[in-house]
């Protein structure tokens, strides 16, 4: 796999650990440490122009690396040996497989494969270590498995309303909202609304392998997609799939599930609801019951916990909620624009036929290629078929056609007197005017009758 040496930079930045941003990046904590030294006596560091890229970073820190030999292959019997015993963790076997590396001239597998390997001679092994849960840490999100129901006030027809949920660890204080979907949009308004309820933000977040916030499920390697993870930058955040069929990787929000279960869904199973917004009104009545229920093996409730011990922990929240950014692939026509749902918007014609990246928010469209914005729009609202064209977009004979225009008739003839533009206003009026759309912006033709 290839480092991810711009997402290593960045997570340092935000004060994470070599483990947190070794498991969030898929790769070694000796690999985090060596990039991260070099980019120490480099005096490289975050934020990196968007125009650096991977492979700019790799050469500038690495410039001696070599293509890696043959690794030595862990000892697994010895492995699941040693795992019997107190104390013993795969972090640490591993670091001793290093060393022995090292010392024998061997490279040593990174610790994602290492636990891969590891697996497949284990597969029958069910022991789980134990992670001493850090104030402001994590916090983990799911969508509970079973869903509440809305019904339609005029046709008596029901319409599922799925729950998410969000906890933080350390403290089990939790947050619960009711969706018509579980898209992207309310996905990502999930998190935001709940970093707003706790009033601050973990350091990362812990989400099931779902299609809405990671592209590929990978057991070792999932890949988040690109508007996840761009809500977890601004926000300042790391995102850390748990893996696949991997409950226990999340304990406490499969707990929490099943409190929720109880305390809230099977509470309201009984009541009848004809909107979204009414059951979450339900929904946050009984959460905060659940919040301030005492805990039975320990002092306190999740929402005293939270307040005494957590909640200073967390990274203040931005200014702003994060808008949410649809993100999509579009190839420059002829024409020099992009089509984004039914509209046009025009780029620098020196891009035609070129594969771009289109980024869309409710406000603005902006269009990107090879990671590198190359300009943007206010978004077009109301009837489709409109177009956005920046007169710099165009080739320079294009350029002149669209200078003769109605428009540049009637400054001309302003400037020589009242007369004059009254008289051409007038032959205007009564013209045809032909419109036509050649994909460029809005180009008019105009023939005197």
């Amino acid at each position: 796999m290839t480092t991810q040496y711009r997402e290593i930079l960045r997570l340092a930045s935000l004060g994470l650990s070599g483990r947190s941003i070794a498991g969030s990046v898929s790769c070694s904590r000796n690999t985090v440490s060596e990039v991260l030294a070099r980019a120490v006596k480099l005096g490289v560091e975050w934020p990196v122009p968007l125009e650096v890229g991977e492979a700019d970073l790799r050469k500038l820190l690495f410039p001696e690396k070599e293509k890696e030999t043959s690794s030595r292959t862990p000892d697994c019997e010895y492995i699941h040996r040693e795992l019997a015993k107190p104390g013993v963790t795969m972090t640490l076997l591993w670091d001793e497989y290093c060393r022995k590396c090292r010392d024998g001239g061997e490279i040593p597998y990174q610790y994602s494969q290492f636990c891969k390997l590891y697996r497949k001679y284990a597969v029958v092994s069910k022991a789980t270590m134990h992670i001493e849960r850090k104030p402001g840490e994590r916090m983990e999100v799911d969508w509970a498995g079973k869903e509440m129901r809305i019904r339609d006030s005029v046709t008596g027809g029901e319409s599922p309303a799925y729950i998410f949920v969000a906890v933080l660890p350390a403290s089990q204080y939790a947050y619960v909202e009711a969706f018509t979907d579980v898209g992207m949009e309310s996905w990502i308004l999930g998190h935001t609304n709940a970093f707003a309820h706790f009033g601050g933000v973990p350091r990362m977040v812990v989400p099931d392998n779902l299609k809405t916030g990671v592209d590929k499920a990978d057991w070792y390697s999932p890949v988040i997609n690109k508007t996840y993870h761009e809500m977890a930058e601004y926000y300042g955040t790391a995102i850390l799939p748990a893996r696949v069929r991997q409950p226990r990787d999340k304990p406490s929000v499969e707990g929490t599930v099943g409190h929720v279960s109880t305390w809230i869904m099977a509470a309201l199973r009984d009541r009848t609801f004809f909107s979204v917004p009414e059951l979450n009104r339900e929904i946050r009545e009984k959460l905060e019951e659940l919040n301030e229920r005492p805990f039975q093996k320990r002092p306190g409730s999740r929402r005293s916990v939270f307040l005494e011990e957590e909640r200073d922990f967390l990274f203040p929240l931005p200014a702003r909620p994060f808008e949410i950014a649809v993100w999509k692939q579009a190839t420059v026509s002829f024409n020099y624009h992009v089509q984004v749902e039914g509209n046009f918007y025009s780029v620098c014609h020196e891009y035609i036929k070129q594969k771009v990246d289109v980024r869309i928010t409710s406000r603005m469209v902006e269009i990107f290629y090879n990671g590198v914005r190359i300009c943007s729009h206010p978004r077009v609202n109301g009837v489709s078929g409109q177009y956005r064209t920046v007169h710099e977009h165009m080739p320079e004979s294009h350029r002149r056609s669209a200078e003769w225009s109605g428009e540049r008739f009637i400054s001309w003839a302003s400037s020589i007197g009242p007369n004059t533009e009254g008289v051409i206003r007038s032959v205007l009026a009564g013209c045809k005017v032909e419109q036509h759309k050649q994909g460029t912006g809005e180009e008019r033709a105009v023939s005197f009758a």
